[in-house]
């Protein structure tokens, strides 16, 4: 998939890529030094990010995503910087350099930005069948000595424990990867049903650099838990943004004809190879049930809020394909190539 075929839910608030420059000095760690996580099944910080990134201040997260709703109270930067969650020069000593009870934040690092990432609760899981393919994208394309992925033994519960390396069975280690945006391994689970804890870790090779990266499962064919109950723990926010952002978008779209629809694209993160960036869609001065925009100049790597297909298409996600006259959404991508781009809409 690419950056996961389910990377489709979130709505529309202040746009990531505008929120996500400015917090870049104060909460946000540089992008040329980290890169990658697992979005498929997706990592806890991942998985708020592509569902709430957009609306990241919605009263009903609290209500339907409890555990995003702490985690983005107790420390949004663990969201932005989704890919940043590592620690250098382990030396593959990771249960050495990991206590139990802080595998989900690489052992309070990064100054604690993942600290809430250990707090155990029902964490939005993903569906996953007994053998399937786990995804993890590299925006960097640090390349990989290894990945080890681990699944927490039948009986560990994570909506009530902090995960162990004792709660772990280990499913494989691949060998190397080559330098790439993606990289992908088959992961069998037999005769296990029900949720469970995906645990990673990505041995980087251009340093000593390792990820480590909780992914909440739901094994089999079972539905997925919907979150209902508030986290009894009350985060206390460790960093205080600095910087208010003011979305200043760059164009101001105009209305389209009626029946039509209008797109432009915006750059904010970038980095050697690649960079991170935002496609508005307008309806015009008519209603409209579904919109397909290209990009012009760019190859995109992932996306979310929207489709990705051939290369630079994104096509509406099933929430935000109807707008009203006027009315505007967002998608946001990872691309690499020339920054300067262009977009055009049409009607799908």
């Amino acid at each position: 998939m690419s950056i996961r075929a389910h990377l489709r839910k979130v709505a529309v608030a202040l746009p990531l890529a505008i929120v996500a420059a400015a917090l870049t000095t104060s909460l946000v760690a540089t992008t040329a030094s980290a890169h990658g996580s697992v979005t498929d099944p997706p990592t806890r910080n991942y998985g708020c990010l592509d569902r709430w990134g957009d609306r990241h201040q919605a009263p009903e997260m609290q209500q339907q995503d409890p555990m995003c709703w702490g985690a983005f109270q107790a420390n949004p930067s663990a969201m932005w910087n989704w890919n940043g969650l590592y620690r250098e020069n382990v030396g593959g000593r990771h249960e050495q350099a990991i206590p139990d009870g802080q595998l989900c934040s690489g052992g309070r690092t990064e100054g604690g930005r993942y600290n809430y990432l250990d707090t155990p609760g029902n964490w939005t899981a993903t569906s996953v069948p007994n053998n399937f393919t786990l995804t993890l994208t590299d925006g960097a394309q640090h390349g990989a000595d290894y990945l080890k992925v681990y699944v927490s033994k039948p009986g560990f519960d994570p909506t009530t424990q902090s995960l162990g390396w004792g709660d772990l069975t280990l499913l494989k280690e691949t060998g190397r990867y080559a330098p790439a945006g993606q990289y992908q391994t088959d992961v069998s689970i037999p005769g296990r049903s029900g949720r469970a804890v995906l645990y990673t870790i990505w041995q980087a090779s251009h340093l000593d650099q390792s990820y480590y990266l909780c992914s909440d499962i739901v094994i089999g064919d079972g539905p997925i838990p919907t979150p209902t109950v508030t986290p009894t723990v009350t985060p206390t926010p460790t960093v205080t943004p600095t910087v208010t952002p003011t979305p200043t978008p760059t164009v101001t779209p105009t209305i389209p004809p009626v029946g039509a629809c209008a797109a432009t694209v915006t750059v904010g993160n970038s980095w050697n190879g690649g960079y991170q960036a935002q496609v508005t869609v307008t309806a015009g001065s008519s209603a409209i049930n579904g919109w397909k925009v290209t990009v012009n100049g760019a190859t995109i790597t992932q996306a979310w809020n929207g489709t990705l297909s051939g290369g630079n298409v994104i096509s509406n996600a099933s929430w935000n394909g109807s707008l009203a006259a006027g009315g505007s959404t967002t998608a946001g991508f990872l691309g690499t190539g020339s920054t300067n781009l262009t977009a055009t809409c049409a009607l799908a």
